[in-house]
């Protein structure tokens, strides 16, 4: 076995390359950091209402009356203010260099000329406008982090991550600075550090899809670097054939994954966790009496695997062995009260049995504990509900029942087709970069 993929990553190319590539060279990762740099499109006159607290304009504007050389400086500075809002790049840089020129101390106007510097691509000279705006005053808030993306963008990746921990320490409420400082980790080919700030990142800011995407990567360079090191210490172990099987697994390759996770059982036949992956395969082959019986393994390897028993339960509903899973999903309650998911499979069992009280009792039992959250489960409760009402003959009950399903499954359909139209649009706008 002289190549071994995990999750898409060959282990013998795991260590490739002495850096990963520049994420700004690849238009559709262009696409994701031109969102993270929210704070350059916040110049734009169309995203001024976006504006965060580095914005230039109130910042600054602050600082000009503060200032003993307001006078002499104050229009061009003024204009280049103007200027970068509108877009006008060339024009903005002139006047903030008319103005650096006439108040040569003003850390503000440095700060300024360096993000058009760093808009019109100019790096080095960027570089030097952060750098003499963080001379003038060491703690102004988001220079360290320009200063970081533009030596992140020159290669020079010691230099990013330095500027980028001391604006993390300036501001370590900015979820913006620790995904950059992330990102500078990956590029020098740190993942570990890199999975350390992009987890600070998402903490504050989780719902951020460029925090997420990078922060998924980097987890994924840590486990591809674990699971090399893995290999190549034992690459005979159980270990090592239950990886391949989760990789075959999110690869769609199940048969190849039933194999690897056999394996790993020949090896390893009683560690808990085994039987139950290797079930959950058989399950998504719709192989019932095999997954039936893997999960009844692990049961005994782990009588405390209430997952397992939970499976094993809905297998036996499936192949009709409704008293067993009714037993099953008793002892799985005992254990986890309010699972709306274990009373909502109680209640099939108990309607598959004939106790149409019972069922009706679960399937209450299971829309009370679903809360507010529009689940499937709650959704399902409903449907069965209103078909066991019927056979109590309480036709009101079963068309409340009924209009409730209805409109919970209304409203999944019409979001499921929202987020597609969603997912399409944005695979739209990635993908027009790379066709100019």
């Amino acid at each position: 076995m002289d190549t071994v993929s995990i999750y898409g990553a060959d282990f013998r190319q795991a260590k490739s390359g002495n850096r990963l590539p520049n994420f700004l060279d690849n238009p559709h990762i262009a696409a994701l950091d031109s969102r993270a740099e929210s704070f350059f499109h916040a110049m734009n006159a169309a995203n001024a209402t976006r504006t965060c607290e580095l914005c230039v304009v109130s910042v600054l504007l602050f600082a000009l009356g503060a200032h003993a050389q307001a006078g002499s400086f104050e229009k061009p500075f003024r204009d280049g203010t103007a200027a970068m809002r509108a877009g006008r790049l060339d024009e903005a840089a002139q006047d903030f260099s008319q103005a650096t020129t006439l108040a040569p101390s003003f850390a503000e106007g440095h700060f300024n000329l360096g993000l058009v510097l760093l808009q019109q691509g100019q790096l080095d000279e960027a570089i030097s406008s952060f750098s003499r705006s963080l001379t003038l005053k060491p703690k102004l808030r988001g220079a360290n982090l320009f200063l970081g993306i533009a030596c992140y963008r020159e290669n020079q990746y010691d230099k990013a991550i330095a500027a980028l921990q001391r604006e993390t320490e300036i501001d370590p409420s900015s979820a913006q600075s620790f995904m950059w400082l992330g990102i500078a980790q990956l590029a020098k080919g740190d993942a570990g550090a890199a999975s350390s700030s992009l987890d600070k990142a998402s903490a504050l800011k989780p719902d951020d899809v460029d925090v997420l995407y990078h922060r998924g990567r980097a987890h994924m360079l840590v486990s591809k670097a674990a699971y090399e090191q893995m290999y190549k210490l034992a690459p005979d172990s159980w270990r090592v054939h239950q990886v391949l099987s989760q990789s075959f697994a999110e690869a769609d390759r199940l048969d190849d994954a039933i194999a690897e996770g056999q394996l790993a059982l020949n090896l390893k036949p009683n560690e808990p966790g085994l039987h139950e992956e290797l079930g959950d395969l058989y399950w998504r082959q719709n192989q019932l009496a095999p997954a039936e019986s893997e999960f009844q393994r692990e049961m005994q390897a782990d009588p405390q695997n209430t997952q397992a028993m939970y499976k094993l339960a809905v297998i036996s509903i499936e192949r009709s062995k409704a008293d067993v899973a009714a037993g099953l999903l008793a002892q799985v309650l005992q254990r986890t009260s309010h699972s709306a998911d274990a009373e909502y499979q109680l209640g099939r069992a108990e309607a598959q049995m004939g106790n149409v009280d019972a069922a009706v009792g679960d399937f209450s039992a299971a829309v009370k504990d679903s809360g507010k959250s529009d689940t499937e489960t709650l959704r399902q409760s409903y449907y069965q509900l209103a078909q066991l009402y019927r056979r109590q003959q309480k036709p009101e009950e079963s068309r409340v029942a009924l209009e409730s399903f209805m409109r919970l499954k209304q409203q999944a359909d019409a979001q499921q087709a929202q987020n597609l139209q969603d997912k399409l649009r944005r695979s739209a706008q990635l993908q027009q970069p790379a066709n100019k």
